[in-house]
């Protein structure tokens, strides 16, 4: 039953436009809340709240860094459903125009601080 129910939830998790953009950005690096803001220009609670949809589905983990907390793909707890479908994410065509955007941002994207607003 266990198995059902972590299939469901990487499916949900998967079936948002936000979540796989997210995900796309944290297969080229790691992540504090802030960068993901600004690569995706998106609010914090947004982001705040589909970080925790992708780690609640076993995607990312995050861990403390200093003063943040950074996310990353979880390659080594991840249920084995989020890691072949994170695959799929990873290898979705390069010439898209909102991922490519995304990637370009997130190059520019900076560490702001806790009180990161939009």
């Amino acid at each position: 039953m266990k198995t059902m129910q972590d299939l469901i939830k990487t499916f949900k998790a998967l079936s948002d436009e936000t979540r796989l953009r997210i995900l796309n950005i944290l297969m080229e690096r790691e992540c504090c809340v802030c960068e993901v803001m600004q690569a995706l220009d998106i609010s914090q609670s947004r982001a705040s709240r589909n970080l925790g949809i992708l780690e609640e589905a076993g995607f990312v983990k995050a861990r403390r860094d200093g003063i943040w907390i950074v996310y990353s793909i979880d390659r080594k707890t991840a249920n084995r459903y989020a890691l072949s479908l994170a695959g799929l994410v990873e290898n979705s065509p390069p010439n898209d125009k909102v991922l490519a955007q995304d990637r370009e941002r997130l190059k520019r994207s900076k560490r702001i601080g806790p009180g990161c607003t939009k």
